[in-house]
């Protein structure tokens, strides 16, 4: 694909961006590489919905603007970021999706072991810590992740996902999007259920047929329904599950190889308070 043409693709995930309302207003931006030392980017102040192929700017791996009448997005160095560490990458898309970025607000990590399309084109998702956006601390947020993994909640800010062409880059925002919509509505229902390990392991064999790539391939000692693989060995700030805590988890080793509690503590808050009412209606009585 010419230049050009990458350029009207920007354009066109622009649009699907701002239809699909994961990036209102002038927010998000969205990176394609050309070569090892050039990069498109979509230009600052400009809504994703209504970019042209004259919009898109040109930067060098450290984000030097070297074309574009605009000036280019000042998140570029997040998405530099990634392509330094990742060769294979083509593409990235920076957005706002309301469902995960509710996860990225409340610090609450992304559960696997539930949706057989996530195991697979996603796997295991991240959350950075939070930076003000635009400098190269926010850009240095995802460094110790984007080597492992396709896409990467930021927290109290939103997603970067990327891939091997931009369509793929831009289908995992979807993915994630779909998939904390699913779970937020889930829970609303009451309960959450899970694959268990086997289960889990057919679906990583179907992946790595597929091609894909995953952490638990890398380290049989990796969870595969447990705790996250993105524990402390990559940065201090690990989010600790609250409202999607696993109630089944306590035959699952956490990555230290101790047995999870597996206190669900909705459920217990449910159990004390239906005795302590049924003990206050004995004495009453």
């Amino acid at each position: 694909m010419n230049e050009y043409k990458l350029k009207e693709q920007m354009c066109e995930i622009g649009r699907r961006v701002y239809a699909k309302g994961f990036a209102a207003a002038n927010d998000g931006n969205i990176t394609v590489r050309l070569n090892e030392k050039e990069f498109l980017c979509t230009p600052t102040m400009v809504s994703k919905g209504f970019l042209k192929p004259e919009d898109i700017c040109k930067v060098d791996l450290e984000g030097k603007q070297l074309a574009g009448t605009r000036k280019r997005t000042s998140e570029v160095l997040l998405h530099l970021a990634i392509y330094k560490q990742r060769p294979d990458i083509g593409a990235c898309v920076h957005c706002h999706p309301p469902h995960a970025t509710a996860f990225a607000v409340a610090h609450e990590p992304i559960p696997k072991c539930i949706l057989p399309e996530v195991e697979v084109f996603l796997g295991e998702v991240p959350t950075a810590i939070y930076e003000t956006p635009g400098g190269q601390k926010f850009a240095d947020t995802v460094t110790p992740f984007a080597k492992d993994c396709n896409t990467i909640i930021l927290a109290n800010h939103g997603t970067i996902t990327f891939g091997p062409d931009l369509e793929k880059a831009y289908w995992n925002t979807e993915i994630i999007d779909a998939y904390c919509r699913i779970l937020i509505l889930a829970k609303q229902l009451g309960r959450i259920n899970y694959f268990d390990e086997q289960k889990t392991r057919e679906l990583l064999e179907l992946k790595k047929r597929l091609g894909y790539d995953d952490v638990r391939f890398r380290d049989d000692s990796l969870p595969i329904c447990g705790d996250s693989s993105f524990d402390e060995s990559y940065t201090d700030f690990v989010p600790q599950p609250h409202a999607f805590r696993r109630e089944s988890c306590a035959a699952a080793p956490s990555r230290n190889g101790q047995a999870s509690s597996g206190v669900d503590m909705d459920e217990l808050v449910r159990t004390i308070t239906d005795q302590v009412m049924a003990a206050l209606n004995g004495a009453c009585v």
